[in-house]
């Protein structure tokens, strides 16, 4: 079996993975990618609106700063987050932007002068100053008190990831593309790389590192209405819960994106709402404002989402083969606008559809877009358990979203996470000295060698992995979304702990040979079970509404006693995982409060009852 050694295995080649990847091969040390697909190819690439950075350029912006834009991050997050790690992000965020644009990406910029723009289906005139024509521009997004998010059209992901990779390549970055890791090496204390799947050939290889870092992205895909790729399957979480060591933080905090199109579910940007655009029910009328006076369709996604949702529920979606939905107007943005900054909304509309936004309504709902959960890090990006171990980006509960995050935060986090973990990589690199154990790696590989010859010779079973993943994709939707409530979400955990069953006795149709999918899902269909038990029963656990989780039978938010955040591991042999708690923040610059928006009642540390 072939074995590469390398300083450090970089697990996902999007923008967090990428990012560190840089940081340390900027230092001098040896740096290896493993990627599914090719890293332009990387599922940041569909990220559209943009990326927050406080930059105060743009007259709309006037009067940013990182105070500002840290309120926002703690307020969206539900006071879910760490506020230590949200400060660390806002403080290096403009940092961040600027240095991407150094590097060449080609951010949409200030022009001087008279300009109109959209809020609210109305039109507005704004005047930026001569002074700051050419600087960094940004647009609106939802949850923010300035104008934050800078954008290249809503192509943001894609100039972001091929400014990476470029990098990468300039600095030599091998990069191991469609291959997949399946297991974790370790010893119990220490991670010393990963056993990973060539996914051409089907040959294992192990690689042994001094650090390894997990970037693999969300898991969308145990969800079956998601905006997620179909890469996005929680390999990398898989890899932590499979350690029975490290834990996942945060994993029923799930976010719900209110403009996923019907019916497929591919996004379209909040850049649509932060220009301008609005949603209407079926008889055509906005009706955001009568829920939310002040943000209307720029409210926080979770809040949005319960809004359409609830709309929906009162009779006023619009009826389809697919569901009920509801529409996204942009038309009066223009068809200029349309065709310039929202031009992949415009393609998406045009290929996926059939339609054109500068004259038709555009079908959504709310879908899956996020998890807020991954593998617990502390400050550093270094995993909880196992030394060696670091993850970044949306694979990591790092954990600066709490239990909503903020649109435009995430694909900052990618760059201004992989910057600041990649710079305590690199910290943990100088002078580290390890020793590989042969015999550990070589046991790590074997076992995964026989798991798949188990399963390709049917030993396990003969279910139908395919079936397995619909079964949970569909109980998820359907006991485990946007609304929650105790009866549901203990039928949910009841029946995924028998899909979990049927998931170790899953057997292969085809043969397994070569580059195989059905064998790629059935090698992670047990992990991807185990996801889905730690939302499920977190979920369940957690008797309160916050962002995201929203209880319908404990409507308040309960600061008293669920100012914390969910660990779960999981056992061996369990049907069910274990669930720890920490707090969510040593340090509380901002005290937990009312958001400025959604309905919430709040039970406070001191056991007062805030709000309506």
């Amino acid at each position: 079996m072939e074995i590469i050694v390398t300083d450090l295995l970089c697990i996902g080649a999007g923008l967090a993975g990428e990012r560190v990847a840089v940081e340390a091969a900027s230092a001098g040390f040896e740096v290896i990618c493993l990627s599914i697909v090719p890293p332009r190819r990387s599922h940041s690439s569909a990220a559209q609106g943009g990326m927050q950075a406080s930059l105060g350029s743009c007259c709309m912006g006037e009067g940013d700063c990182p105070q500002v834009h840290f309120e926002d991050t703690v307020k969206g997050s539900d006071w879910g987050c760490d506020q230590e790690v949200a400060r660390l992000f806002v403080e290096t965020a403009p940092v961040a932007v600027r240095e991407m644009a150094f590097w060449g990406t080609p951010w949409n910029r200030v022009v001087a002068g008279p300009s109109t723009y959209y809020k609210g289906g109305k039109q507005f005139e704004k005047v930026e100053a001569s002074e700051r024509e050419g600087l960094i521009t940004a647009r609106d997004f939802g949850g923010t008190a300035k104008w934050r998010t800078c954008y290249t059209s809503d192509g943001t992901g894609h100039t972001l990831l091929y400014t990476m990779d470029n990098k990468v390549v300039e600095l030599g970055v091998k990069v191991h593309d469609r291959t997949e890791a399946i297991a974790l090496i370790h010893d119990g204390t220490t991670c010393t790389g990963a056993v990973a799947r060539c996914l051409k050939t089907g040959d294992l290889r192990i690689y042994l590192a001094k650090a390894t870092l997990i970037a693999t992205g969300g898991f969308g895909k145990i969800y079956r209405e998601t905006t997620n790729a179909v890469i996005n399957d929680g390999s990398g979480a898989v890899l932590a819960i499979d350690t029975g060591i490290v834990p996942i933080g945060n994993p029923e905090a799930i976010q719900f994106h209110p403009t996923g199109i019907v019916p497929t579910n591919i996004l379209v940007t909040e850049g649509c709402r932060g220009d301008g655009g609005t949603l209407l029910d079926v008889n055509k009328e906005r009706f955001m404002p009568q829920y939310e006076p002040k943000k209307a369709e720029l409210a926080s996604r979770d809040v949005v989402s319960r809004w359409m949702t609830h709309h929906i529920r009162k009779g006023l979606g619009v009826k389809s083969p697919y569901g009920d939905h509801l529409w996204l107007d942009i038309r009066h943005l223009g068809v200029q606008h349309i065709r310039t900054k929202l031009r992949e909304v415009d393609e998406i509309c045009h290929n996926f559809l059939g339609i054109d936004p500068v004259k038709d309504l555009i079908p959504v709902r709310p879908a899956q877009h996020y998890t807020m959960s991954g593998v617990r890090t502390n400050k550093d990006g270094a995993a909880y358990g196992l030394k060696g171990l670091f993850s970044a980006g949306e694979a990591a509960c790092w954990d600066l979203h709490g239990f909503n995050r903020l649109g435009g935060n995430s694909l900052a986090e990618t760059v201004v996470a992989g910057k600041i973990v990649g710079e305590k990589v690199v910290e943990f690199l100088h002078g580290y000295e390890t020793s590989f154990s042969t015999s550990i790696a070589l046991a790590a590989a074997k076992l995964q060698q026989e798991r798949i010859s188990r399963i390709v010779n049917c030993k396990d079973g003969k279910e139908n992995v395919f079936a397995v993943r619909n079964a949970m994709q569909d109980e998820l939707m359907e006991r485990v979304g946007i609304f929650r409530n105790g009866k549901d979400l203990g039928a949910a955990v009841d029946n995924l702990q028998k899909i979990h069953e049927r998931a170790q006795r899953v057997g292969l149709r085809s043969n397994g040979v070569g580059a195989n999918p059905e064998l790629a899902l059935a090698i992670k269909i047990r992990g991807m079970l185990r996801l889905a038990l730690c939302v499920a029963y977190a979920a369940l656990l957690r008797t309160e509404s916050r962002g995201c989780h929203a209880r319908e039978d404990y409507e308040e938010r309960n600061d008293r006693d669920w100012l914390k955040r969910t660990l779960a591991t999981w056992n061996e042999g369990s049907d069910l995982p274990v669930l720890d708690y920490e707090p969510v923040s040593k340090i509380f610059d901002l005290p937990p409060g009312e958001r400025g928006y959604g309905v919430c009642k709040i039970i406070s540390c001191d056991g007062g009852v805030i709000g309506a």
